[in-house]
C-alpha cells in the first residue's frame, strides 16, 4: 500500500506534468491570427490548430483503457509526456505550416493519452471519502491551466512570437519527464486484455467523425444541411453503433460500455456532458458577443472573462473538499439551479447591459460550473468497481472533447440561424446597428436552447445520490468484521 508521502509524490508528478500539457490546450487560441499572417492561411486552415487537436484527443481517448491495461504507470506517464515533448519541440522548430500542424497532432496524442492515465491512477490510490478532496485538486490544473492558457499566450506572443509558446513549455516537460523517472511508483495491475482491431477502427471512425462532424458544421455556411457534414456524421453515428453492439458481445471489450448499467455513473456522466456543452459554447459565444455588440476589444474581453474563469479552477478543490463532507447533492442541485439561472440571464442579454452584470453573471456561471463538474464526475466513478475504473475514465474522457465539440457547433449554429433569420426578416438592409440587433437575437436563441439544457440537469440532480463502489463496501465490511 502506497504510503501517504508517497501519494503526495505522485499527485505532484501528475500535477505537473498535466498543467502543462493541459493548458497547451488554449495557449495557441489567440497565435491563430498572426499564424495566418506568417504562413499565408485562411481562416479554416489555421482553425486544424484547434480542430485537430481535439479530434486527434477524441480519437485516443477509448484506446486509453486498453493502454493502461497493458502498461505500468511509470510507462504510461514517462512514455506520453515524451511524446508531448516531441511534438512541442517540432511545433518550435516547424519551418511550415505542415510541419507545425504535425508537431501539434502529436501532442494531442500525448494530452489525450495523458489525462485517462491520470484519472484511473488517482480512483486507484484514493478510497471515495477522500476522492472529492483529490479529483478537485486535479480539477484545479485542468480548470486553472485552460483559464490563464489565452492570457498567458497573448503576453508570449506579443513580446517572445509564437515560437515561445512552444519552446517555453519544452523544459517544464523535460522536468516532469525526469522528474517522473526519479519519483512515480506504478498504481494497479497489469492484466493484458487482448485488442479487437475492428473495435480500435470503429471508435475511431465514430468518435472523429462526430467531433470533425459537428465542429466542421460550425465553420460551413450550409451548416447541418451540408450533404458532406449528414454523410460524415451518418457513417458516425452508424460506426458508434455497431462499436456498441460489439462490445457488449466480446469477453474483453475495448470500452465495456457496461458502466452505463450503474445508474449513479449514467446519471453523473450525462450532466457532466451537457454541462461541458454549455461550458465550451459560452467560451466561444461570449466573446464573439463581447467583441461584436459590446464594442471590446480581444484582450478586454479576455481580462472580463478572466476572473470567472480563474475562480473555476481554484475553487474545484473546495468544491471537492465539500463533496467529500457533504455529498453531491448540496452541491450539484444549487450548482445546476443556478446554471440555469445564468443561462436565462444570457437568454436576455442586450447591448446596453452593464459590464459588471456580465462579468457577474460569467462569475456565476464559472462557480456553477465547479460545483457541479468535478463531484458529478468523481460521484459517477465511485460506483464502478475497480475493473471498471479505466473504462468509466476513458468514457468520461471521450465524452468532453465530443460534448465540447456538440456544444460549441450547436450553439454557433443556432445562434448564426438566428441572425439570418432576423436579418431576411429586416430585408437584409446593412448598418452596424441592424447587425448587432441580428447577433443579440441570434445569442437570444442559442441560450434559449441552453436553458433547457439547464433544466434537464437540474431534474437528473434531484435524482442524484452519494455512490460507493462495490468494491468498497467488501472491503469496508471485511475490515469492520
Amino acid at each position: 500500500m502506497e504510503t501517504t508521502q508517497n501519494r503526495k509524490i505522485i499527485l505532484a508528478t501528475f500535477m505537473i506534468g498535466a498543467f502543462f500539457a493541459i493548458l497547451n490546450e488554449t495557449l495557441l487560441n489567440i497565435a491563430l491570427t498572426e499564424l495566418m499572417d506568417v504562413f499565408g492561411l485562411s481562416a479554416p486552415t489555421v482553425q486544424w490548430m484547434a480542430t485537430g487537436f481535439m479530434l486527434v484527443m477524441g480519437v485516443l481517448m477509448p484506446i486509453s483503457a486498453l493502454l493502461i491495461q497493458w502498461f505500468t504507470t511509470r510507462q504510461m506517464f514517462i512514455g506520453v509526456m515524451t511524446i508531448f515533448l516531441i511534438g512541442t519541440t517540432i511545433a518550435a522548430t516547424a519551418l511550415n505550416f505542415p510541419m507545425l500542424l504535425t508537431g501539434r497532432m502529436i501532442q494531442a496524442v500525448g494530452t489525450g493519452l495523458l489525462i485517462p492515465v491520470i484519472m484511473n491512477a488517482l480512483l486507484l490510490l484514493y478510497e471515495p471519502a477522500v476522492r472529492g478532496r483529490i479529483m478537485g485538486t486535479f480539477g484545479l490544473v485542468i480548470m486553472f491551466a485552460p483559464a490563464i492558457g489565452p492570457t498567458l499566450s497573448g503576453v508570449i506572443v506579443d513580446f517572445l512570437g509564437w515560437r515561445w509558446l512552444f519552446i517555453t513549455v519544452i523544459p517544464f516537460a523535460l522536468f516532469s519527464i525526469v522528474f517522473a523517472w526519479k519519483f512515480l511508483e506504478n498504481v494497479g495491475e497489469i492484466t493484458r486484455p487482448k485488442a479487437d482491431a475492428l473495435s480500435i477502427v470503429l471508435s475511431s471512425i465514430g468518435i472523429g467523425g462526430i467531433v470533425y462532424g459537428f465542429s466542421s458544421a460550425g465553420e460551413t455556411e450550409a451548416g447541418f444541411a451540408s450533404p458532406l457534414i449528414i454523410v460524415i456524421l451518418a457513417v458516425a453515428v452508424i460506426s458508434i453503433a455497431w462499436f456498441v453492439f460489439r462490445q457488449l458481445r466480446l469477453e474483453e471489450p475495448l470500452l465495456d460500455v457496461r458502466v452505463f448499467q450503474y445508474p449513479s455513473y449514467t446519471r453523473g456522466i450525462s450532466i457532466f456532458v451537457i454541462v461541458i456543452m454549455a461550458m465550451f459554447a459560452s467560451e466561444i459565444v461570449m466573446p464573439m458577443y463581447l467583441q461584436g455588440p459590446l464594442g471590446y476589444s480581444a484582450k478586454i474581453a479576455g481580462l472580463l472573462l478572466l476572473p470567472g474563469a480563474l475562480l473555476n479552477g481554484l475553487m474545484s478543490p473546495v468544491m471537492g473538499t465539500l463533496f467529500d463532507k457533504v455529498g453531491p447533492r448540496k452541491l450539484i442541485i444549487p450548482g445546476t439551479i443556478v446554471l440555469t439561472g445564468v443561462m436565462f440571464f444570457f437568454s436576455q442579454i442586450t447591448p446596453s447591459i452593464p459590464t459588471w452584470s456580465f462579468v457577474l453573471a460569467y462569475i456565476l456561471l464559472m462557480l456553477s460550473i465547479s460545483a457541479i463538474m468535478m463531484p458529478s464526475q468523481t460521484n459517477a466513478l465511485n460506483e464502478l468497481p475497480k475493473h471498471l475504473y479505466p473504462h468509466g475514465t476513458a468514457i468520461a474522457n471521450t465524452l468532453q472533447p465530443i460534448g465540447g465539440a456538440l456544444g460549441v457547433s450547436i450553439f454557433v449554429s443556432i445562434m448564426s440561424q438566428g441572425q439570418r433569420n432576423y436579418l431576411d426578416g429586416e430585408q437584409a438592409q446593412e448598418g452596424s446597428a441592424l447587425m448587432t440587433e441580428a447577433m443579440t437575437a441570434g445569442v437570444h436563441q442559442a441560450y434559449w436552447f441552453a436553458l433547457a439544457l439547464g433544466v434537464i440537469t437540474v431534474v437528473i440532480a434531484l435524482t442524484i445520490k452519494r455512490a460507493v463502489s462495490p468494491d468498497y463496501d467488501k472491503e469496508t465490511e471485511q475490515k469492520q468484521a
